[in-house]
């Protein structure tokens, strides 16, 4: 595999896990009655809390597995299944329930201020399956120079993107309408659900040899 390929395998894999487009009618939502000045607050924000918790567990990734003892074919299997999962979710058309629910809503909607990090940021964006998914990039390096370095660039590209996205986010949902956007989550998840058995498949393989 060339460093290109394993840039943009890397990239689209952390961008389909977060999927700012499936997240972005909750942004309006969210935002909706606030000031220009306000949702840009918000969403530039929300990036920021994306990029930092992210780039932080792909930096502790390896130091999880140590502490508490599992093996990254372990961890693949298990965040394989949890991809998958989110996967068929989007694929259903519907948002994964580790990241939104009606009662964050009702609690965004009175602590506005709040939004950006609870729940847009945590976990609507940075959930446990992209979480997962740098750790397990991170981890399975192996001292890889490129893949370490992609795994950031990916964070970095995915938090722009997400930026760019919702800042444009009502001229978007105008344009798509809801139809658009959730053609697009679907197009995300099945990138996912690929991505999901991949990883099963390489835990599995790293976890026979030890039995």
């Amino acid at each position: 595999m060339t460093t290109v390929d394993v840039y943009a395998a890397v990239v689209v894999s952390v961008f389909a896990i977060v999927d700012p487009f499936g997240a972005l009618p909750f942004f309006v939502a969210l935002t909706e009655g606030l000031s220009p000045e306000d949702r840009q607050v918000v969403l530039r924000r929300a990036a920021i809390v994306l990029g930092t918790v992210l780039a932080l567990f792909a930096l502790l990734g390896r130091f999880v597995f140590t502490v508490f003892g599992f093996t990254l074919g372990a961890f693949e299997i298990a965040g394989g299944i949890l991809l998958f999962l989110v996967a068929y979710d989007m694929l259903q058309g519907e948002v994964t329930r580790t990241k939104l629910n009606p009662q964050d809503r009702a609690e965004a909607a009175a602590r506005r201020d709040e939004i950006a990090v609870v729940p847009l940021g945590i976990p609507l964006l940075a959930g446990p399956g992209a979480i997962s998914t740098v750790m397990i990039y991170e981890g399975s390096a192996n001292g890889n120079p490129w893949i370490i370095v992609a795994t950031f660039v990916a964070i970095l590209v995915t938090a722009a993107a997400t930026f760019v996205i919702f800042r444009f986010g009502h001229p978007i949902l105008s344009r798509l309408g809801r139809t658009g956007v959730m053609a697009m989550t679907r197009v995300l998840g099945l990138i996912l659900a690929a991505l999901g058995v991949q990883f099963v498949i390489n835990g599995v393989a790293g976890v026979l040899p030890h039995l």
